[in-house]
């Protein structure tokens, strides 16, 4: 078997395991057991300039080669072209987007110090996985350096049609790009047709023929004993405790703007304004871990979300209970997904997702015998897949609010028969078998 090189904007720490790992080392663990593998990227450390060499640790099969990246080269390419303009761009707000010459520049630099890092360590047989928009030009890069082997990509956030991403100057550059890759692979179809189209217009119709859509799943099984088990903890005891007896719904997202939470907490605010019944008898939590908090569009949402949630709770808490109950900080995964079983509503409202694994993780977190209902937006990835969720527009929170109403008046037969469906795709899409099918692509 091939020796499989995954290239990542970061690498996972060796030290991190089970409930601490990061989602693509959960997706990619299958793969990286089975085979020799090395796992190369930034380390997630600064310095005063980017190292030329990596550091190499091995654990087993699987070697961790890591650069620290220069602080000027971090600002430019992680903070400025990567935050600041492409990750606004492919979740459809262009409103949002800068750009920058001197920032598009320290992407493409920290680009060809990856490639030029990564060729002396590549053998001849070895196929190589490159992962996510911080590396659209790492594959040319890798061609310039004399690199043969099969390159992979894989997007694991949206792509939107061509005449919004080409708002964005040089498009056309990072498109011709991608026509390094042999495989390129996205969440959704929808998301592939929208790359080959934009591929076309640019002149790249035959590297258009090799994307495809490779939808990323979870371990459910694995996820629903972790769901079993923390029922059981005496943390969870303390938490029922606290609830009272009332139903809870759950959200759990990333402090972003692409997750559409100002809408949802509005959505909330209008549950309890016009049925007036779930007073006192519903909680929401909310886990918000904050990410990019050196940013300033994320700070100003920051204080966006603290604001709505002082005046919900202001205008409807009770001596005895608070509506909403709202955490910036991790929560260890075991104990998500203990909340996650005991949540009689999910509530999953991303303006624009590539996939959104938390709805998977729902659904793979509930009890076969009383399942909670699912609360998704359209433009989650996900939709298209669990048929069985009570589809929303995000940006309109009465239908939030009335979905969430149907949610908590659902009776259990209506939830068995939406749920069985969705745990079974859940089941069966699974993270191994993602990878699988995308290095069948890729080495076939």
């Amino acid at each position: 078997m091939k020796r499989l090189v995954i290239v990542a904007n970061r690498v996972p720490d060796p030290k991190d395991r089970g409930a601490t790992a990061g989602g693509l080392a959960v997706a990619l663990q299958d793969a990286v057991t089975r085979r020799d593998a090395m796992w190369f990227g930034w380390s997630g450390k600064t310095a005063e300039a980017t190292a030329t060499e990596p550091a190499l640790v091995r654990q087993g099969r699987l070697t961790y080669a890591t650069l620290d990246l220069g602080d000027s080269d971090y600002r430019r390419y992680y903070q400025g072209f990567s935050n600041g303009s492409l990750w606004p761009t492919l979740h459809y707000r262009l409103g949002l987007a800068h750009f920058d010459r001197g920032e598009y520049a320290g992407y493409r630099e920290v680009n060809a110090a990856f490639a030029k890092a990564l060729a002396p360590l590549l053998r001849e047989g070895d196929a190589i996985w490159a992962h996510d928009f911080h590396l659209f030009p790492l594959g040319a890069e890798l061609r310039r350096q004399g690199c043969r082997q099969r390159l992979g990509f894989f997007l694991h956030v949206p792509f939107p049609p061509h005449a919004v991403f080409s708002g964005l100057p040089r498009a056309g550059e990072m498109l011709a790009d991608l026509a390094a890759y042999d495989v390129i692979g996205l969440q959704t179809e929808d998301d592939a047709a929208n790359l080959r189209a934009a591929l076309a217009a640019e002149g790249q119709e035959e590297a258009a023929g090799r994307v495809s859509a490779f939808p990323i799943g979870i371990d459910a099984d694995a996820f629903t004993k972790l769901a079993e088990r923390a029922v059981e903890k005496q943390e969870m005891a303390r938490f029922r405790r606290s609830l009272a007896g009332r139903a809870l719904v759950i959200g759990v997202d990333r402090l972003d703007y692409s997750k559409g939470l100002p809408q949802r907490f509005v959505g909330y605010d209008q549950l309890l304004a016009r049925y007036a019944g779930h007073r006192s008898r519903v909680t929401y939590l909310q886990v918000t871990p904050i990410s990019r908090g050196d940013v300033a569009q994320y700070q100003a949402l920051r204080r966006e979300l603290d604001e709505l949630v002082g005046r919900i709770n202001g205008d409807y808490a009770e001596p005895d209970w608070v509506p909403l109950r709202y955490m910036t900080r991790a929560v260890p995964r075991p104990t998500l997904a203990g909340f996650m079983r005991h949540a009689k509503a999910g509530l999953v409202t991303p303006l624009r997702d590539g996939m959104n694994l938390v709805a998977k993780e729902y659904v793979a977190a509930q009890d076969p015998e009383d399942p909670g209902a699912l609360v998704l937006s359209r433009f989650a990835g996900a939709a298209p897949y669990l048929e069985g969720a009570l589809l929303v527009n995000p940006l309109d929170p009465d239908e939030i609010a009335e979905a969430l109403d149907q949610a908590m008046a659902m009776p259990l037969d209506e939830r068995l028969a939406r749920w069985r469906p969705m745990a079974e795709v859940v089941r069966e899409g699974s993270a191994r078998n993602w990878c699988r099918a995308f290095l069948a692509a890729l080495e076939g």
